[in-house]
């Protein structure tokens, strides 16, 4: 869940506390002021190059938070007009066990598998399997007697729920852009969450059917696509991708996008024992990922979510990162329609349709949404505004790992790391060091 860049400024703010780490963001921000003094939105020549000397303020940042015990270790991308402009580890894979960083580290990327669940829909869209505006109960027909949870008051002045029906169904689009009114429970207050949190939808032992069952039995949050609320909408499309493609999801993803990419080593869990001591892990004093849904990485699970749960490497991420750079094509191989993939990169929430931010609007300043991740539409009301080009996709994850591409550019970047608590502060700055290094 990416915080705003607001937010993501104030959290910057401490770090000033730590010289030896924050000279790079500081220049950044000096130089950020004096080219934006007017508020404008910094901007970029297309054949703009990367200096080497400035993106070693990345080499300088990461070691200093290393050194400094803030994360146990990290491995950065920045990919530039098809080369590697800089990569480099940093730190520990498992401080517990003194295995250092390498290219090869398996990482848990918790909401990073929302692009990955949403590209593997659109790919039964270009098949003619799915259309965004078929109602999910189609092929889930419990969701066709969904209701929507209204918080009133009984006659003791108690918060009760009012079930109220839908005034149109939930489509396909409305999980793919986080309008259909499904929330998670483990954050946010009020009833509908509640409920969620309390239906025990992480049960051991549980699958993505019944997942999908057990969510159509909730209260939503609000009425289908009035709103964008971040919550379990993509498991619903894990079990859509199920009954359409008569696989898993994981059997889906592996025979149309994960083998075709040559993305090995991405999986739902590390079968291979020999290969647990590349996963990845955070600082004892910060393995707490806050999303109700920590799984054991080792360990085979029936449930696999479209929300979260996916282990991956930096290499194989990269595969995904620049097919998507390439606007749906990768070594001669094309994975979605150019009209897909540009359905899939447009905003479809406020203003481009009707459907409004929520309290908790984790695409930030300046970010509307696409299906599956934010998409940069405007400079955003921070002074100077977040560095960026308007058309760039982003998203992260819980335990700290964070991508974005800029095609304006013809660039990504990917950060991997496990450091649930220090996210909203180090992936900021790392978007900062990569745009003050364009020349």
């Amino acid at each position: 869940m990416p915080v705003s860049a607001t937010r993501q400024l104030i959290e910057a703010t401490p770090i000033l506390r730590h010289a030896r780490s924050i000279l790079p963001v500081a220049l950044f921000l000096i130089t950020a002021v004096q080219a934006s003094a007017d508020g404008a939105m910094r901007t970029y020549p297309p054949n703009a190059v990367l200096s080497p000397q400035r993106l070693e303020r990345i080499t300088d940042f990461f070691n200093a938070e290393v050194a400094n015990n803030k994360i146990a270790g990290a491995i950065v991308l920045v990919q530039h007009r098809g080369k590697q402009a800089y990569f480099k580890s940093f730190g520990k894979i498992d401080m517990t066990t003194g295995e250092p960083m390498t290219p090869d580290a398996i990482f848990r990327i918790f909401s990073m598998t929302k692009p990955i669940t949403s590209v593997a829909a659109m790919l039964l869209v270009d098949d003619g399997k799915l259309r965004l505006d078929d109602p999910v109960s189609k092929y889930i027909p419990s969701f066709a007697d969904a209701k929507v949870g209204v918080e009133t008051k009984a006659e003791n002045g108690d918060p009760v729920l009012k079930l109220v029906p839908l005034e149109r169904p939930i489509t396909i689009e409305d999980l793919m852009r986080q309008s259909a009114g499904i929330p998670y429970g483990f954050y946010g207050t009020g009833l509908v969450r509640s409920a969620y949190k309390n239906a025990d939808i992480y049960a051991e032992g549980t699958d993505n059917a019944a997942v999908a069952e057990k969510i159509a039995r909730l209260p939503l949050a609000e009425q289908p696509g009035t709103l964008w609320d971040y919550g379990h909408s993509l498991d619903v499309l894990a079990r859509v991708i199920e009954v359409i493609s008569g696989k898993s999801l994981y059997a889906f993803e592996k025979e149309r996008l994960f083998d075709p990419l040559g993305m090995k080593d991405t999986s739902y869990y590390v079968a291979d024992p020999l290969q647990y001591r590349r996963i990845a892990e955070p600082l004892p004093s910060d393995s707490n990922f806050r999303t109700g849904n920590s799984r054991d990485p080792r360990k085979p699970y029936k449930w696999e979510p479209g929300t979260s749960g996916l282990l991956t490497t930096i290499g194989d991420y990269s595969r995904l990162a620049q097919m998507l750079l390439n606007g749906g094509e990768l070594d001669g191989k094309r994975y979605l329609k150019p009209e897909t993939f540009a359905t899939m990169t447009a905003n479809h929430i406020a203003p481009a349709t009707s459907v409004k931010r929520g309290s908790y609007y984790f695409p930030g300043d300046g970010f509307g949404y696409g299906l599956g991740f934010g998409v940069r539409t405007e400079p955003g009301n921070a002074t100077p505004p977040p560095p960026g080009s308007l058309g760039e996709i982003k998203w992260d994850g819980a335990g700290g790992t964070y991508f974005w591409i800029d095609r304006a550019q013809d660039m990504f970047v990917i950060l991997m790391m496990q450091s649930p608590s220090e996210r909203g502060r180090i992936q900021p700055a790392l978007k900062a060091m990569v745009y003050d290094a364009l020349e």
